[in-house]
């Protein structure tokens, strides 16, 4: 049986310092593989190398991964500062348009952490550069020393709405997350759906209202030892679930009543 192919969006890096990279966690493609049932492939995002048009065509479903370079405050009106932190510009222009196009398809998506604020963006809402900077709010960023358990360790409650779609996938209304990200979404944009909310009412858990297809994103990073955790688990499973669906010619349904 073929599998469905799930796009995966990689960031650039410089290897050694000195050599162009693109890559991904492989914590990306193990949770895909191996929870989603998918085949993990690597998108180069940069539009020089790879086009929307094609990107829908050869693969099923897209993972909005997370990164450190930030969305560009350009692209949602706003003036770059040394807040912001780094940018990736030709993520943007990649991500940007597809995520629209997926939106307007019905071809499932999955964001993460830059994924969920990328979300956010294309359908035209705002980011804060820096969320521990607002009153009333926590720290949400990756703890700067420890083991790699250390920094994915559960570190908050995230509260979903009552009969809400995360609601009904978790079976709980709160479920506790890690927390690795600076930024975070400021406006909501047309047509998204705030549905899960950290205690310092920081979005955590999105998806955008009548999409025909699974959109779902999540500000917290589900990848980490996703076959064993109990929320990352189902997400990844509907991921899955509905990118084969796709594969197959399958009508997508709404997320609200996925």
């Amino acid at each position: 049986m073929t599998r469905p192919v799930v796009g995966i969006f990689c960031n650039h890096y410089l290897l050694n310092d000195e050599y162009p990279v693109h890559a991904g966690g492989t914590m990306n493609s193990e949770a895909i593989a191996e929870v989603s049932g998918c085949v993990p492939f690597m998108i180069p995002t940069d539009p020089r190398f790879v086009s929307v048009p094609e990107l829908l065509a050869h693969c099923d479903g897209f993972l909005f991964t997370g990164g450190r370079p930030n969305v560009h405050p350009e692209e949602y009106g706003e003036a770059e500062t040394e807040a912001h932190g780094a940018f990736d510009r030709d993520r943007d222009a990649l991500a940007l348009p597809l995520i629209r196009a997926c939106v307007e398809r019905g071809q499932p998506f999955f964001g993460i952490c830059r994924g969920f604020q990328e979300v956010n963006v294309a359908m035209g809402g705002s980011l804060y550069p820096e969320i521990r900077d607002l009153p009333g709010r926590m720290n949400h960023r990756m703890p700067p020393d420890g083991t790699l358990e250390e920094k994915f360790e559960l570190r908050h409650p995230v509260t979903f709405t009552e009969g809400g779609i995360f609601h009904r996938l978790m079976g709980a209304r709160e479920v506790m997350t890690n927390t690795l990200h600076g930024q975070g979404i400021k406006e909501p944009g047309a047509r998204i759906v705030v549905d899960g909310t950290a205690p310092d009412g920081t979005p955590e858990a999105i998806f955008v209202r009548d999409a025909p297809g699974f959109c779902l994103s999540v500000q917290w990073h589900p990848e980490y030892r996703a076959a064993e955790d109990p929320v990352s688990r189902p997400l990844f499973a509907a991921f899955g679930e509905a990118t084969r669906a796709w594969s197959e010619g399958q009508r997508p349904r709404p997320a609200e009543v996925a």
